[in-house]
């Protein structure tokens, strides 16, 4: 007998039975391990899409930065800007984020071994705290600095920080457009990973609103003679840069200290679980995230044995649920109604 169904399915037990009629043991036995290599990849492999994208752009990127980072602190050491060199430490930060951000990607995408079963995805957020703390102390650093400034004027070359403040708006436009086509051009993949090239264009935009903003400044002193805006404008970016590296620092911390992922509503969840056919009861449901992007969850579903006909479809069921509330790595515990957990673990009277 020739086999004319097309496997189409997940299941590899259903699949069997779909066939049966049409194939003969052989070919059944074939489309059984097939669909249950098809199962087990899905679930049990991590995906890791985008290995191929956006790290070029990051690395230009980098380069590009620290380059522009030195040009930054002679041309604000030459024009008497504090503003200049305030945008300089902005810059040259942001190019440590890019490099920490490149490094991390490769030692994120490193196989989990028996002494980090999770994988590498936590190294990270590592460095991102001690990226954030040295912002921190480099904005403090820099307010003070530019509160002297501010407080004494001394004169800046302002055609020099005009042409500077163009320069920066042509480097840091062509990188974050250069990231944005390799993130969503046509080579790319859509993943989590790509979290860190988004990150980057974030912070690539904020500094061309800094350059647009020293642009204005440059104007103003050339044309007004006001050479304590330089002083204001180095007081708003040295706030500028203490406040998103608190609040990233925070944002940091969360994620170490396990609480539940932002795009996770742990309360819709339950809900959206506990409406599926046979389940009685949900509970004992947490999420995490390893690095603010992937997330992990596990929960324990109580089941009605007496009208349920398999296990494997309320497993089905809640992996589909459970991904479509952006949790990446699922692990489900199957429990029956007249011998579960919450029975054992309840306090006796």
């Amino acid at each position: 007998m020739v086999c004319k169904t097309m496997y189409t399915g997940a299941n590899p037990v259903r699949a069997s039975k779909f066939f049966q009629m049409n194939c003969s043991h052989e070919q059944l036995d074939t489309i059984y391990n097939v669909g249950k290599r098809m199962v087990d990849t899905s679930r049990c492999t991590d995906d890791d899409g985008g290995k191929n994208s956006g790290p070029k752009g990051l690395v230009l990127a980098f380069w590009l930065n620290t380059t522009f980072s030195i040009v930054e602190i002679v041309g604000g050491l030459l024009t008497n800007s504090t503003a200049i060199i305030a945008d300089a430490l902005h810059d040259l930060m942001d190019a440590g984020a890019i490099g920490l951000a490149i490094l991390m990607e490769k030692v994120s995408r490193k196989e989990r071994t028996t002494k980090f079963s999770y994988g590498f995805k936590r190294f990270s957020l590592l460095s991102a705290i001690g990226l954030s703390v040295l912002l921190l102390v480099g904005s403090v650093t820099m307010m003070l600095s530019a509160y002297h400034s501010f407080v004494e004027p001394k004169e800046v070359h302002s055609l020099g920080m005009l042409g500077l403040a163009l320069l920066g708006l042509a480097v840091n436009s062509f990188a974050f457009f250069r990231i944005k086509y390799n993130t969503s051009g046509p080579h790319a993949h859509s993943h989590g990973n790509h979290s860190n090239s988004r990150s980057i264009m974030l912070h690539l935009l904020e500094d061309m609103l800094g350059w647009a903003a020293v642009l204005v400044g440059s104007i103003i002193i050339y044309v007004m003679g006001w050479n304590w805006v330089d002083g204001v404008l180095a007081i708003c970016i040295a706030v500028f840069i203490g406040y998103n590296a608190a609040k990233n620092l925070l944002t940091t911390l969360r994620v170490m200290l396990q609480a539940v992922p932002e795009n996770v509503d742990v309360d819709k969840l339950q809900a959206d679980l506990q409406r599926l056919k046979h389940i009685v009861s949900v509970h004992d449901i947490h999420t995490w995230s390893l690095d603010g992007d992937y997330n992990v969850g596990s929960v324990h579903v109580v089941v009605d044995v007496s009208t349920m006909k398999s296990h494997q479809a309320i497993m089905d069921a809640v992996f589909k649920i459970m991904k479509k509330h952006n949790i990446q790595h699922p692990t489900v515990q199957i429990e029956e109604s007249d011998n579960h957990c919450e029975e054992h673990l309840a306090p006796s009277a």
